[in-house]
């Protein structure tokens, strides 16, 4: 949605402007908190602009009737009033520390969507297709499976202490590690580019009846190249591969943690504190990465092969819903189980 879209151009503008990254990074809560009310302010217009695309599409398609200006304000208005009031539920859950509020609301239209997927299931059954809706079934599960064990899998890098210096070698005084998830960037990549894989079919499609030839004729092709599953899926494929590795360097600073290791007297066995563990994160993370990455491209284009390999529409496996919900439920449990640990802790 808008939110969404409003985000990525902040995490892309963060690499030009150096003050926006300096404003989310270095200056604390009080500067996380400005970054995340610019993003609020960029989402209305990327609201509004949304959802005078999306009326222009209807139209085209003789869906929505209305043509007025006064029309198509209160249609602008509400969709935009829409988005802000979720926007606000939304960080109000996270507020409240039950998740991401975000999160949990796109987890929702998931759960809401079930009813009526298995009921159209249940309508185009046929008794000769049995075998497929088996292999199915054993599909969702083995996806189920392997997203719960890729969101909880990590690297644990050894980590040890230095207690001090003695004859010119460092004593021991413990050991920790540090874990590093293989799926570092979440869910985030899919859901990034699945909205930048859908603006150019909706433009597309709101101009495909264009007037100038041209213009037409540009908007059929793009509806043509998209309307091609293979394409589409392999744009869609590439695109959360880059945005796997764009949103971990992001996320994850080598140098920041190099330092901090530094400062407590922590470091990699066999690996020299700063620079060469700079290195070395940054070397073991891009590995990670890679499987990560692949991980998400597989199962963002997993609905794409099993309708193609059944031909039946009803028979879709959802990754990327079964990966946001499987993400939101292990966050929620480790929130709520947190919160219970802190109670418990008031007590004494």
């Amino acid at each position: 949605g808008p939110y969404i879209t409003a985000a990525i151009v902040m995490q892309l503008l963060q690499m030009i402007i150096p003050k926006l990254e300096k404003l989310n990074k270095e200056e604390g809560e009080a500067g996380r908190q400005k970054f995340n009310m610019i993003t609020r302010v960029l989402t209305v217009p990327f609201a509004m602009l949304q959802t005078y695309g999306m009326i222009v599409l209807l139209r085209s398609q003789q869906i929505l009737q209305t043509t007025g200006f006064f029309d198509t304000a209160v249609l602008i208005i509400t969709a935009t009033a829409g988005t802000i009031f979720l926007m606000w539920l939304g960080e109000l859950i996270s507020e409240k520390k039950i998740g991401n509020g975000i999160s949990i609301l796109i987890f929702a239209g998931i759960v809401a969507a079930l009813p009526s997927a298995m009921g159209r299931l249940f309508v185009e059954f046929q008794a000769g297709e049995l075998f497929t809706y088996i292999a199915f079934a054993a599909v969702a599960v083995i996806t189920i499976i392997t997203v719960v064990f890729m969101t909880e899998a990590q690297r644990n890098i050894p980590i040890a202490y230095a207690k001090g210096m003695r004859l010119g070698r460092a004593i021991k005084s413990g050991a920790s590690h540090l874990p590093l998830r293989v799926n570092q960037a979440g869910v985030i990549p899919i859901i990034f580019a699945i909205s930048i894989v859908l603006f150019p079919q909706m433009v597309a499609g709101a101009l495909v009846g264009s007037s100038n030839p041209t213009v037409a004729s540009w908007a059929a092709t793009v509806s043509g190249f998209f309307g091609n599953t293979l394409y589409y899926g392999a744009v869609y494929f590439v695109l959360v591969l880059i945005f796997a590795y764009f949103y971990t360097a992001i996320i994850f600073d080598p140098k920041k943690i190099a330092e901090n290791l530094q400062k407590q007297g922590g470091y990699i066995p066999g690996i020299r504190p700063g620079g060469q563990t700079e290195e070395y994160l940054h070397t073991i993370m891009n590995r990670i990465t890679f499987v990560g990455a692949l991980f998400l491209g597989l199962v963002a284009v997993l609905p794409l092969a099993v309708q193609s390999f059944t031909g039946i529409q009803a028979l879709t496996v959802g990754g990327t819903s079964i990966l946001i919900a499987v993400s939101v439920v292990i966050d929620m449990i480790k929130q709520i189980q947190g919160q219970l640990i802190m109670r418990d802790y008031e007590k004494f």
